[in-house]
This record gives C-alpha cells, sequence and structure tokens, in this order.
C-alpha cells in the first residue's frame, strides 16, 4: 500500500471527518479507523505474524485480520475487503463484536471488530503476512502473558477486551 492511498479522517468521538493520505495520517498521528475480523474455528483462534516491511508494527503477531479503512468505505466493507485480501476468505457471514478506541505509541485508532467461523483454506497475502497459523484461546493466551512475544499494540487492545466481553463472562 502506497503512502498516498486516501484513507477515512476520523474524530476522537468516531465520526468520519474527511480524508487524507495514509502517510500523513501515519506521520500526524491523526485518529482513523480499521476492521479487525477475529478468524476461529472451533476453540482456536487464527494468528499470524506481520512482514517485516508493513509501515507500522512490522514483523510483530496478530490475531486479527484488517486493515485502515479506505476514504469512502465503511468499516463493514473495510471487513470483508481484508479478510478476503490477507487471508482469502469470502462468502462467509460477519459478526460484529465491538467498537474499541486505542492512542497507542502514536496510533490513534477505531477498531471494528468482527469475527467469522471458518473452517476452510486459507491463503495468505504474501505482502502483508509472513506466516500464519491456529493456536487455541489458552495457547494464545499464553504467549500474550510473554511479554517478549512480539503481538500488535492495537491488537492486543482488541483480543483482550474481546477476552472480557465473550470468554470470560
Amino acid at each position: 500500500m502506497g503512502g498516498d492511498e486516501l484513507v477515512a479522517m476520523y474524530s476522537a468521538e468516531g465520526e468520519v471527518v474527511g480524508s487524507t493520505t495514509r502517510r500523513r495520517m501515519r506521520a500526524e498521528g491523526l485518529w482513523h479507523a480499521a476492521s479487525a475480523i477475529l478468524v476461529r474455528s472451533g476453540d482456536r483462534v487464527y494468528v499470524h505474524r506481520r512482514t517485516d516491511d508493513k509501515d507500522v508494527f512490522p514483523g510483530m503477531h496478530d490475531c486479527w485480520a484488517g486493515g485502515v479503512v479506505a476514504a469512502g468505505e465503511t468499516p463493514w466493507d473495510c471487513a470483508e475487503r481484508e479478510l478476503a485480501e490477507e487471508l482469502g476468505i469470502t462468502g462467509v457471514p460477519l459478526v460484529p463484536l465491538f467498537t474499541a478506541s486505542a492512542d497507542v505509541d502514536g496510533t490513534r485508532i477505531h477498531l471494528f471488530a468482527h469475527e467469522v467461523w471458518w473452517d476452510g483454506d486459507i491463503v495468505l497475502q504474501e505482502s502483508e503476512i509472513a506466516w500464519g497459523g491456529w493456536m487455541t484461546f489458552a495457547e494464545l493466551r499464553s504467549k500474550l502473558a510473554d511479554p517478549s512475544w512480539p503481538f500488535v499494540p492495537d491488537g492486543r487492545i482488541a483480543i483482550e477486551e474481546f477476552f472480557r466481553r465473550e470468554l470470560d463472562r
């Protein structure tokens, strides 16, 4: 993705207020939105490692597929697009989970979290994902408890919110 790509710009309150380039959004730490999709199969979740040349959090692990909402795109449309691009998953119903806002390491983001249930093939987008595999939620929690395991900060916020809302109730 180029730095001149137009992304939706959001207010701190979560409203679309215009658009800007990805480069400016990153450089100035502007509020934006991203869709995050948790891919589940039974008690397992799909976890991946980002490529080392990603523009933010390179080489770190994540359990959410997704990306930045483009200018003129809804978070729902972004979720469908990113799921197809990153993991090759299409034609599966998205289930909305929650929206969370975060201001982490100069990244100001509104996360629109969804989940899908999938037992089919996964085709990784090699330009963005270096590795992927299934983990149980217990395995993921164990990995997250290890401070030396590199995990994207906004993904950590989202999965901890998921645990509070869905698994720990």
